[in-house]
């Protein structure tokens, strides 16, 4: 792990501050996914802060933006999902936003500004963490144009350092 500037288990105090504010960020109850007395593990490195429970990265923050990985598939199934055809895969895979005419499908309900993730059509696999542009009530209804931002995806520099991690 060359990029690792610091690994070290939070104090319980520091932890449940950082649950509470990933909990916060994805609208969800922190026992849901950690229990009552999570241990937390930091690690921090030049472009990011990486937080891990039982050893899976469950959430990074990257200039003062906190957001789920794809690693943590609790998360992952509780979250909406947008569901895209094979051929925006690609696209999404290396790094484009969510457009419209990709979308076969929205699962869930989400307001502007929530997270979600984007599986493939096929397979149901995690290709991205976008963050809606629009609720799902509209993003249902739009046909043209950009509709998520592109937050984490597969293939990236925090994808590929999350690889060396676990």
């Amino acid at each position: 792990m060359p990029e690792s500037l610091r690994r070290h288990f939070l104090r319980e105090s520091d932890a449940k501050q950082v649950l509470n504010d990933f909990c916060r960020v994805i609208n969800a109850n922190p026992e849901q996914f950690f229990g009552s007395k999570p241990r937390v593990e930091l690690i921090e490195t030049r472009q990011a802060r990486i937080f891990l429970f039982n050893r899976t990265p469950f959430s990074v923050e990257v200039q003062d933006t906190m957001f789920p990985t794809l690693f943590f598939k609790e998360v992952l199934s509780f979250l909406p999902q947008v569901v895209v055809d094979m051929g925006a895969v690609p696209y999404i895979c290396s790094g484009a936003d969510i457009m419209a005419p990709g979308i076969v499908a929205v699962i869930g309900d989400f307001g502007e500004g929530d997270f979600l993730t984007v599986v493939d059509q096929l397979h149901r696999k995690p290709l991205s963490i976008g963050q809606a542009l629009f609720n799902s009530e509209t993003l249902r209804a739009i046909k043209r144009g950009k509709v998520a931002d592109n937050i984490h995806y597969v293939g990236d520099k925090i994808w590929n350092l999350l690889k060396t991690i676990i």
